[in-house]
């Protein structure tokens, strides 16, 4: 009697298919997981510009920054916090006189943010840290 062959994979094949895809994975992960942290940490510091040139209409209006204490969603009126940067950083205004502000993403602690720094700005557009602007 003759045997019939069943069409398929071998388990070899299996295998070499398993380790392909997992090293592929391990390539893939870390780089993603950088994107993101650069996407978040990108979202974060454009709002903060968005911040900065609302607090210089605030002083042209009312002839002074919006000073520490207030939040920063005053600046913004009816516009949201984007949900990227309120899900990863917090947003607010530490430091204020009539004629200076300072600008403060903290990032949250636990999420893919907690080890990229602090990232500040003031009146003047000095921003630090400088190597991650």
């Amino acid at each position: 009697m003759k045997l019939k062959r069943t069409r398929g994979f071998t388990l070899i094949e299996l295998i070499i298919t398993v380790v392909i895809v997992g090293v592929l994975a391990a390539i893939a992960l870390p780089s993603y997981s950088q994107y993101q942290i650069r996407s978040n940490r990108g979202a974060a510091e454009s709002l903060m510009l968005d911040l900065a040139n609302r607090e210089q209409q605030y002083l042209l209006d009312k002839r002074a920054y919006l000073c520490a204490g207030t939040p920063v969603t005053t600046l913004l009126g009816s516009t949201p916090i984007p949900d990227k940067v309120a899900a990863t950083y917090v947003i607010d205004i530490p430091t204020c006189t009539a004629t200076t502000f300072t600008l403060r993403a903290a990032p949250i602690a636990g999420t893919i943010q907690a080890n990229d720094g602090t990232l500040t700005l003031d009146q003047d557009g000095v921003k630090s840290p400088t190597t991650k602007w």
